[in-house]
């Protein structure tokens, strides 16, 4: 899971940026009250990245907490 998570990642960085890119240039072509709604497509993506790097570190820390407990119980 953790490669699926890595390019999941990354495909959401990637699509905040090229979206906010494409609606900037066509904003300069065709002019902004055409095209200023599509930045929310952006601010969608640029959030699912944000939400998965969050998960992700989330779920690292689970790990790592279950992990502990699994040695602590060995011990005991």
């Amino acid at each position: 899971m953790g490669i699926y998570n890595k390019i999941m990642h990354y495909f959401w960085m990637a699509m905040a940026i090229l979206i906010t890119v494409f609606v900037t240039i066509m904003g300069l072509k065709e002019g902004f009250d055409r095209w200023y709604q599509f930045y929310l497509f952006a601010v969608i993506a640029l959030l699912m990245y944000l939400l998965r790097r969050w998960m992700m570190k989330r779920m690292m820390r689970h790990i790592a907490f279950l992990e502990q407990q699994k040695k602590d119980q060995g011990q005991a």
